[in-house]
């Protein structure tokens, strides 16, 4: 069941106009906010008069900017806003500049920066007391409250809620009693203490009625019946939710409809009542993707996607019991056609965006910004890394950690911009997911098995799909999976000691239930949470403990069945680059590098296989504030000189040392090559992925600081019309995880670039090891004459059947994405 709603204001005072915003804001911030466990923002703009009209004209510009309420319109109020707020405070202006405040505060808060909107609410706190203006004072106080709310701590909230609800009563605010009132009994309800949470939701209801506020009513109503359902009462949960329904449809608040249907979904599955939840839950998802393709593009849209994820969890849970009780009724392919729904959307409107070049047409003036902020945000990267070398305050690093996400901010600002501007993004058709019959018609061949994972609170589910099939499997639920998946993700990402049987576990829960339909086919994998984290080819045979699932099996990993589709359509005309492969490896890191300051001699001296010391060396960079051990990795070297020998000379590109640089991997020249290989330190950063990238040369000849680092952003600006893009570095696999999602990180950013299928890995790849697999991996290319994903299968295989290299640590963490074909 979903959590209740809550209730904020934006108490935003202008100078020449007083005017309720009511739903029309309400409807735009259920946009942007999630699902009915989010707060829904109640706007209010009250009159004041000022003196200063310039402020008075941003203030006004930036709440219709803000009722706007894109991505785009928001940055641009909080511009407004904080301009306002400068000439109020040089005036004098308290009561005006509190106002600012609030309003930037409120913007945060939908952007998902907690801490600052909760920096800009205690500035606006004690202006208000200043000017006397309770009612003012009694919104800044419900907002915090509202802040720390969100941030789980609830009983910080009820006190600011509690200091809130005198006021309100004081100036007879009976709108803004009613918010808090609702708020105050949504942390009751959090902290189990139910009767408590009706009492003030009963409280509130009148009130409400009172000032014909029927958008906070519906959400009271709802909140009500939910209380009443928790109490095992759920005819009287049923009567709540029914009164609410007609009321958000009667105010156009389509994510309050969504909510409320999908509460009376989960409250008549409770009941057995399948088929009448199920009607319900069809239309909360139709109502949910509605949403989705109204939220701003980019980051507020996956945010918004994310916060929704429980709506088809619901939704697949009853098309599975549905199919329980009727397996002939085609319930189960529904429910995998939900499954390709609630996943990696915004992966395919990338790539589809990446296809229909976006950037044509668009004002060059646009681009050349988005290129200088890019430029910018890499110099301050850099900076921050040139700092923490040497002697630094944790006051200059945080100041230049504020100034990177600033700019992340106008970058991610200024691309909504040129999507909206975008001629060809105008005529732009997304890809939709593809139900059952079209992934076995346009995805799998005779050889392929598709084995698509989906994670849920109360049970997880496998379907099995062949072209001519599917087979569904009930599994435990996400936290039981990942009380096994965790320690043996650990164990194989740290110990070189590992074996295939340590798998075994994990194994029988998701290979057991379907072995007898693997048969020696190609398995294409769709993995969920925790499981893509897990090198599925190291997984032991269930009933062959010693044995990898790999001697049997070649594993293709995809963030989506659709995902294979799309590229296909977008890649199948495309003609292939001129030129074979483009090395690029070994970079400089260190300023105590002898190749700084000597002749680089040691093309013709490769690193000896004996030296052990060298071979512990890990291809990883770690995200802190102080600077990461960046140790040469020689053995890349070795890799590159081992690969490039299989290639004709006028087909390849060596890039050692010096040249293995971030200048070259930008080069258009890049294009001309078919396959693109990278041996150097990957950085993955969990929160931020625009942080991740490649490291490569950080300094030039001459003995200088460049800037080495090849991050998302510019990934994302590369052309590689690809056929392989091998990122042989740590973690190139991993980024942050977003529900819904997926990993969001540097797979996406080659395949935007152009590249038909990459070769990452899952952890922190032993250097030495390394050199060995990708040398193999190539060999089997070039010398049988094998696709990518057998090569790298074969080149596993002989790994795991050597001596020295058995252990999965070794070679597990190399997995291939994109099309096998």
């Amino acid at each position: 069941m979903i959590k209740p709603q809550q209730l904020i204001e934006i108490g935003l005072i202008t100078a020449t106009l007083s005017v309720m915003l009511g739903e029309s804001v309400l409807a735009t911030s259920s946009q942007l906010k999630t699902n009915s466990s989010s707060p829904q923002p109640t706007p209010i703009i009250i009159a004041q008069n000022s003196s200063n009209s310039e402020a008075d004209r941003l203030l006004n510009e930036g709440v219709q900017l803000f009722q706007q309420g894109t991505a785009e319109s928001l940055r641009e109020a909080l511009e407004k806003w904080q301009a306002a707020r400068e000439l109020y405070r040089a005036a004098g202006d308290k009561g005006n500049e509190a106002v600012t405040l609030l309003g930037m505060g409120r913007i945060n808060d939908l952007l998902g920066e907690k801490q600052t909107a909760l920096d800009y609410y205690n500035q606006a706190l004690p202006l208000r007391r200043a000017v006397e203006d309770r009612g003012g004072e009694a919104t800044t106080l419900n907002n915090i409250g509202f802040v720390y709310d969100s941030l789980g701590e609830k009983q910080t909230a009820l006190d600011y809620y509690n200091q809130a609800l005198p006021l309100r009563r004081a100036v007879e605010d009976r709108g803004g009693e009613a918010t808090t009132l609702n708020n105050i009994g949504a942390v009751y309800s959090s902290l189990g203490e139910k009767q408590t949470a009706l009492d003030y939701y009963n409280q509130a209801l009148p009130l409400l009625r009172a000032v014909g506020d029927r958008g906070m009513e519906a959400t009271t109503l709802n909140n009500i019946g939910l209380v009443y359902d928790s109490l095992g009462e759920k005819q009287t949960a049923l009567d709540y939710l029914n009164q609410a329904l007609p009321l958000f449809r009667a105010v156009e608040d389509r994510g309050g409809e969504a909510n409320t249907l999908t509460n009376m979904a989960s409250l008549q599955r409770s009941q057995g009542e399948l088929t009448e939840a199920l009607v319900n839950m069809e239309k909360a998802i139709n109502l949910t993707e509605e949403l989705r393709s109204l939220a701003p593009p980019g980051e507020l849209r996956q945010t918004f996607f994310s916060t929704v994820q429980d709506r088809y969890q619901l939704y697949i849970e009853l098309l599975m019991e549905l199919h329980q009780q009727n397996p002939q009724k085609g319930y189960d392919a529904l429910a995998f056609h939900a499954s390709e729904r609630s996943r990696a959307r915004s992966l395919l409107e990338l790539l589809a965006e990446a296809g229909a070049n976006i950037r044509e047409g668009v004002d060059p003036q646009l681009l050349q910004q988005e290129q200088s902020l890019i430029q910018q945000h890499n110099a301050i990267e850099h900076q921050r890394h040139e700092l923490t070398r040497g002697q630094f305050t944790q006051a200059q690093i945080d100041a230049l950690t504020t100034q990177s996400q600033s700019l992340i901010n106008q970058l991610n600002q200024l691309q909504t911009q040129i999507r909206v501007v975008s001629p060809n993004y105008a005529n732009l058709q997304y890809p939709q997911p593809l139900n059952l019959e079209q992934v076995q018609q346009q995805v799998l061949d005779d050889d392929t098995l598709l084995l698509q994972y989906y994670l849920g609170e109360e049970r997880s589910f496998l379907w099995a799909v062949t072209k001519d099939s599917i087979t569904s499997y009930i599994l435990p639920n996400s936290t039981e999976i990942e009380a096994v998946a965790t320690p043996y993700r650990e164990a194989i990402n740290l110990d070189n000691t590992t074996t295939v049987a340590q798998g075994l576990a994990l194994s029988e829960i998701l290979i057991a239930p379907v072995v007898n339909q693997l048969n020696n086919q190609r398995l294409l994998i769709v993995a969920d949470g925790i499981l893509q984290f897990i090198p599925f080819a190291a997984l032991p045979i269930p009933s062959q403990p010693d044995t990898p699932l790999l001697v049997e099996h070649e594993i293709v990993t995809a963030s989506s069945a659709t995902l294979i589709a799309n590229q296909r359509e977008q890649l199948a005309n495309r003609p292939t680059a001129a030129k074979a492969v483009a090395v690029i490896a070994d970079p400089i890191f260190e300023s105590n590098d002898p190749r700084l300051n000597s002749q680089i001699s040691s093309e013709n001296n490769p690193p000896s296989l004996d030296n052990l010391a060298l071979a512990r060396a890990t291809r990883s960079l770690g995200l802190g504030d102080t600077a990461p051990q960046l140790n040469r990795l020689e053995y890349s070297r070795l890799e590159a000189q081992n690969i490039a020998q299989l290639f004709p000379e006028n087909e390849r590109i060596k890039a050692l040392d010096f040249e293995a640089s971030r200048y070259l991997a930008t080069h258009p020249n890049l294009s001309q090559y078919q396959i693109i290989h990278f041996a150097t330190h990957g950085l993955i950063h969990p929160v931020n992925p625009e942080l991740s990238g490649l490291v490569l040369s950080l300094f030039n000849p001459q003995g200088e600081s460049d800037n080495g680092f090849l991050r998302l952003n510019d990934i994302f600006n590369l052309n590689l019309p690809a056929e392989l893009v091998v990122l042989s570095a740590c973690q190139t696999g991993l980024g942050r995880e977003v529900r819904g999602e997926g990993l969001v990180g540097l797979t996406r950013g080659f395949m935007y670039a152009g590249a038909r299928r990459v070769v990452v890995s899952l952890w922190n790849v032993n250097d030495l090891a390394t050199s060995q697999l990708m040398t193999r991996f190539y060999q089997q290319m070039l010398n049988e004459n094998q696709p990518p994903i057998i090569a790298l299968r074969q080149a596993q295989l002989e790994m795991w059947n050597s001596g020295q290299w058995q252990s999965p640590y070794y070679w597990g963490a190399f997995t291939i994405q994109g099309d096998w074909r």
